[in-house]
This record gives C-alpha cells, sequence and structure tokens, in this order.
C-alpha cells in the first residue's frame, strides 16, 4: 500500500489538473519547435514547455508525494529550481550565438529582414 489509495478527491483533481496543464505546455512547446518558421522563432516555444510545463508537473509531484508519505518532498523544489534558473540563461545563449553567427556571415537575422 503507497497510501495513493487515501489521496483526497480534491487534491486528486488538483494533481490531475496540473499534469494535464503541464502536459499541455510541453506539447505546445514541442508543436512549436515544429511549427514556427524562424530559427528565433523556434526557440522560445520549447522555453514554454520546459518552464511552465516541467514546474506544473514538479508541483503535481510534490503534492501527491508529500501527501503519500507525510513529509514534504524538497528534492522536486530542487529539479524546479534548476530548470527555473538554467532554460532562460540556455534560451538567451543560444539566441545570442545564433545572432553573432548570423552577423558575422554578413546576412540579416530571419527577423530582421
Amino acid at each position: 500500500m503507497t497510501g495513493l489509495e487515501t489521496l483526497p478527491p480534491g487534491l486528486a483533481v488538483a494533481v490531475a489538473g496540473l499534469l494535464v496543464l503541464g502536459s499541455t505546455l510541453t506539447l505546445l512547446g514541442a508543436v512549436g519547435l515544429v511549427r514556427l518558421r524562424s530559427f528565433y522563432d523556434r526557440i522560445h516555444a520549447p522555453t514554454l514547455g520546459t518552464s511552465w510545463g516541467a514546474a506544473s508537473i514538479l508541483l503535481a509531484s510534490i503534492l501527491v508525494w508529500s501527501w503519500a508519505e507525510d513529509r514534504t518532498v524538497a528534492h522536486e523544489l530542487v529539479i524546479g529550481v534548476f530548470l527555473m534558473v538554467t532554460t532562460p540563461v540556455t534560451l538567451m545563449l543560444i539566441g545570442r550565438a545564433a545572432l553573432h553567427r548570423s552577423r558575422s556571415a554578413g546576412e540579416a537575422p530571419e527577423d530582421e529582414t
């Protein structure tokens, strides 16, 4: 018995909502990565899925396992903080590297045309 059988209905609905929200945002990020036309547009879509989608899924995990184990589960918080800090920094570095590469090759970036 894991303790998940005694999960209150209100908490189960909240966890299900967070999981649906997180997976929807992650799916939208993946679709945006495939559908958007320019590189500079494409780097924004996965960031949404990685940051907010993962945060919703991690929050659902924190709620479930804090209830099931009768203690606060903190390692998900560490994962969430790591994702929230590294995702925007990585996006900025990749965007600047692409912009520098476009300008040094003598071509205008796709958004400036």
